[in-house]
């Protein structure tokens, strides 16, 4: 007889997916065009690579998240569904920061996120190329903001300041999840260590704004949560994003349970109250959801 709450296998019975958490297919000549442009330059996106759940919206909107350094990752988060392996040796003549730079252009984007995969197998963590990537923007699309989306470079401030020293508008790095849990979520991060990149990237230029993200649905607690928004305006975090933890596949984490649209709103204003200069709190809320218009207003 199976015990209450519990799948066939004996694992904890997976949560219905609530109606809240429903989304559209993308579709549209705006997307067709977007995906059109990136296979032509030969670009990744972490759209795609990540299945985020807001594709349809912004790249029917003809925005996109680039994703540079290859679409192979050294690291294996358990919550991700970018590919993890052995990334192929980086060429110093890529053309990948120039291409970025054209088909932002060719987007007429007014605000650029840029991402990457983990690369701990190069020295700098792939910071030069970050380094480049913003410049490159920065040079070919007038008036453009950057935003990027770094990871944590295995704790190298040096490699910190080359991105930094590149002057990106916004640099993000995602804590994902509650201290306690990067043993089973993030087995090669550091909670410390990331909240650390944060602290010195205002050491390095108070002019940068810091930006990070939280899934919730991974076992944490509301209080845990809280603990962990308080850690990041600690180290200066001016920008937060909370959003509902989905899991892309079997082999991956699992979803412990779905907060309701409440929840993420009072989660907003938990985190307003501790004085984030911008905070976007809901259910499909993902780490470049309504960039630009944090740029916009925050970037003057």
């Amino acid at each position: 007889m199976r015990k209450t709450g519990c799948a066939p296998n004996g694992r904890p019975a997976k949560p219905p997916r609530p109606s809240w958490l429903r989304v559209r297919m993308p579709h549209g000549k705006a997307f067709e065009d977007l995906k059109r442009l990136m296979r032509l330059k030969a670009l990744h996106t972490v759209c795609e690579e990540a299945v985020c759940p807001n594709m349809a919206e912004c790249w029917g909107g003809g925005t996109a998240t680039f994703l540079i350094l290859g679409k192979i990752c050294t690291r294996s988060c358990r919550f991700c569904a970018v590919r993890t392996g052995n990334p192929a040796p980086l060429s110093m003549d890529d053309r990948e920061p120039f291409e970025v730079a054209e088909a932002a252009a060719a987007m007429h984007l007014r605000h650029v996120v840029i991402t990457s995969v983990s690369r701990d197998d190069l020295d700098d963590g792939g910071a030069a190329r970050f380094a480049e990537t913003i410049r490159s923007v920065h040079g070919r699309v007038r008036g453009c903001t950057v935003e990027v989306l770094v990871p944590d470079f295995g704790g190298d401030v040096e490699a910190l300041r080359k991105v930094v020293d590149a002057r990106p508008e916004i640099l993000g790095h995602n804590i994902e999840t509650v201290e306690r849990l990067y043993g089973s979520v993030r087995p090669q991060a550091v909670y410390g260590r990331s909240l650390a990149l944060l602290r010195n990237v205002k050491k390095l230029s108070m002019e940068v704004l810091t930006k990070s993200g939280l899934m919730a649905g991974l076992g944490e607690t509301r209080d845990e949560l809280l603990e962990a928004m308080a850690d990041l305006r600690e180290v200066g975090c001016d920008i937060l994003t909370v959003g509902q933890y989905l899991s892309p596949s079997a082999r991956h984490f699992p979803v412990i349970r779905y907060y309701t649209p409440r929840e993420f709103q009072e989660l907003k204003e938990s985190a307003q109250a501790m004085g984030f200069a911008w905070v976007e709190s809901g259910p499909l809320v993902r780490s470049s959801y309504h960039a630009e218009r944090q740029a916009r207003t925050l970037c003057r």
